[in-house]
């Protein structure tokens, strides 16, 4: 019974040797470390711990340096932890597959076992096993070992699946009971402590929205004369063509002292500027206009 169909077809695996390697483990290894990576930059505890400066509680912590490495390792076991799990899912269904992983060490199958082509050199025997996983070119005498060498990498490659779902599993149940252990926090209070974090942070965020955006409309109404949503308008600001230089281009963060930046050109013209210039009002003939 021929089992070239069910695992890696002839238009993905090379069947080239050295190349099969490459390949497999490409495939297994770099969908993971990019998923890996996209897992820490989504974490907002990752920027936190790389964009954060000292707080008075690091300060405080500062000469006790057993504390504030607990801390780190903290953190960052939870930021790994996090990242891990895609990277980690990817590979059990790959290697729970196991197409990638046949192509991968095919060629490196001790095949004596089997007494697959006893009388070739070393090159040749490399050659024929890089060519298993595409079982259009193995010659006929060898379908049976291939057949039996392609059932042996696909036991492997699913035994590896399940021993890493299998690692994964208990090393986050132990993480979850070591940190339940070492916690002063009681079951309950740990509980409280998570609800006041998300609620914290969820109130926090519709507070920024809200705080930015009056912020801005401060600044808007200053060059416009008024602001999106207003009624009862009367008049509005005719804004110079310095000013409307002034407020264009590429945008910085810029520094105004040690406690404050300037978010945007816009911003910065709102502190500079007076709030002077032509107004329109809008009852009125529009080539009548009011200069401040």
């Amino acid at each position: 019974m021929s089992t070239s169909g069910p695992w890696v077809p002839l238009q993905s695996c090379p069947c080239h040797v050295g190349q099969n390697l490459i390949y497999g483990l490409a495939f297994l290894g770099v969908p993971a470390l990019i998923l890996l990576i996209v897992g820490y930059a989504l974490n907002n505890q990752t920027w936190r711990l790389i964009m954060g400066k000292s707080s008075h509680f690091e300060r405080e912590m500062s000469s006790n340096w057993l504390l504030k490495c607990k801390l780190l390792c903290f953190v960052l076991c939870s930021i790994t932890g996090r990242a891990l799990v895609a990277p980690v899912t990817w590979l059990a269904v790959t290697l729970i597959n196991g197409s990638y992983y046949i192509c991968a060490v095919s060629e490196y199958v001790p095949v004596h076992y089997y007494g697959a082509a006893p009388n070739v050199t070393a090159a040749e025997r490399s050659r024929i096993l890089a060519a298993f996983p595409c079982g259009q070119l193995v010659p006929p005498e060898l379908a049976r070992a291939r057949d039996e060498v392609i059932l042996l990498l696909r036991y492997q490659s699913q035994v590896a699946g399940w021993l890493l779902i299998a690692v994964v599993v208990i090393t986050v149940f132990l993480s979850y009971c070591l940190a339940s252990c070492f916690s002063p926090l009681s079951f309950l209070h740990f509980r409280y402590w998570n609800s006041y974090v998300h609620n914290e942070q969820e109130l926090f965020d519709e507070a920024t929205e809200q705080h930015s955006r009056l912020y801005a409309m401060q600044n808007v109404r200053k060059f416009f004369g008024f602001v999106p949503g207003s009624e009862n308008v009367k008049e509005i600001r005719i804004p110079s063509l310095r000013e409307w230089q002034a407020i264009s281009g590429l945008a910085f963060l810029k520094r105004v002292d040690k406690e404050h930046y300037d978010y945007s050109l816009l911003h910065d013209w709102a502190l500079k500027e007076r709030a002077s210039g032509k107004y329109l009002r809008i009852d009125e003939d529009p080539g009548i206009i009011t200069q401040l």
